[in-house]
């Protein structure tokens, strides 16, 4: 496919790493060209750097050779506009091949703003075996907990009442010294059935109680018991969308999944001058989840919830384990919290992000419309 650029075009110089990229990755220029390419591009899309550069991907000279559905158009717009990094988990790519068909490829892709001119972009490609591989990772996480919790509850829970109850036993007629221990027993042994209570949250495998709700109701509650209670010293702003519909999602455990959300984030913020937290709510047409024999197409999840804040971020060493169970940033934290997260957001069939760096942290929740 002969390629006779634009005389205003210019190749971008995306660095020295660029070609040591794994993933396939592509620059766009500020009028939408493609203005880099790197090797892994080349093979996974299965066109030559010449063929590519300077044309735009969904104009009609491409079609023979790459078809994308959705359109990345709106995304990379997005992404001008907010001047912020997006993914888009569902895309489909028919790659045209030698014979003259086309072979079906599925990615998600992420999309950031880049040095390069005012508008540029850098797409990241991701194809379907790395999105499904972090998708069974977060199941088998899940179900790691499960099982945990039905053995650990229920061998641990009963002896442990034994021991509170002797504890206070003892403290009735103990010398002061000998009460101050046994009441640190008593005081040790709440805290690990506490711990043990989440824990068993794990083994609760029956279906969510969908319903309609809106989304905001259950973001105000948050908000309200968070303000007066873990989060008074943080401000909490919010920023939503009110024109957005009904959502299908189990309200108590919704609320349950954003308590947790923001009592996170108000402890990354403790003794933080100026922390703040932000719970927005938008509408997103393009999120689905992958296909599957009962749905094809991928079921859309249009209506997002983000909770934000302005701590320091997960630390480099856990960033992509932290919704595995015992996965904590905290010193004394059990690991639990966003594994719980995972798992009921996974029960819901819909999807949990997370994008993390030192003076902000996201988290995103993607559910279905009602």
């Amino acid at each position: 496919m002969s390629c006779a650029r634009p005389p205003d075009f210019r190749v971008a110089a995306p660095g020295p790493g660029w070609e040591a990229l794994p993933l396939p990755a592509l620059v766009l220029d500020g009028q939408g060209r493609v203005a880099a390419v790197n090797d892994a591009a080349e093979i996974w899309l299965n066109m030559s750097r010449n063929s590519l550069l300077g044309r735009m991907l969904d104009e009609d000279e491409m079609a023979t050779r790459l078809r994308i559905q959705p359109s990345l158009r709106p995304l990379v717009e997005r992404v001008r506009n907010a001047e912020d990094a997006l993914y888009q988990p569902e895309v489909s790519f028919q790659i045209g091949d030698r014979a003259g068909g086309h072979q079906a490829r599925r990615a998600g892709v992420h999309a950031a703003p880049t040095p390069g001119g005012p508008g540029a972009c850098c797409l990241l490609i991701v194809p379907a075996e790395d999105n499904a591989r972090q998708s069974r990772n977060i199941r088998s996480a899940a179900r790691s907990a499960i099982g945990m919790a039905e053995m650990l509850a229920h061998e641990i829970k009963n002896p442990l009442a034994g021991i509170r109850g002797a504890a206070q036993l003892m403290a009735m007629n103990a010398t002061p010294e000998d009460r101050e221990m046994a009441e640190m027993i008593v005081s040790e042994s709440r805290r690990i059935v506490a711990l043990l209570d989440q824990v068993e949250r794990f083994g609760d495998t029956s279906a969510p109680r969908l319903g309609a709700l809106n989304l905001h109701d259950v973001l105000e509650q948050v908000r309200r018991s968070a303000a007066v209670g873990f989060a008074r010293d943080v401000a909490i702003v919010t920023d939503y969308d009110p024109s957005l519909p009904m959502a299908l999602a189990d309200p108590d455990q919704l609320m349950q999944v954003c308590l947790n959300l923001v009592k996170n984030a108000a402890e990354a913020l403790a003794g933080k001058a100026g922390g703040m937290i932000r719970l927005r709510s938008f509408y997103d047409h393009t999120l689905r989840l992958p296909p599957d024999a009962d749905d094809p197409t991928g079921r859309p999840l249009p209506l997002q919830i983000e909770i934000e804040d302005n701590g320091p971020g997960f630390p480099p060493a856990i960033a992509d384990q932290v919704f595995e169970p015992f996965v904590s940033g905290r010193e004394n934290g059990t690991g639990l919290g966003l594994a719980l997260v995972s798992k009921i957001i996974t029960d819901h069939g819909a999807l949990v992000r997370v994008d993390s760096r030192p003076g902000r942290t996201v988290f995103r929740l993607s559910l279905p419309k009602a």
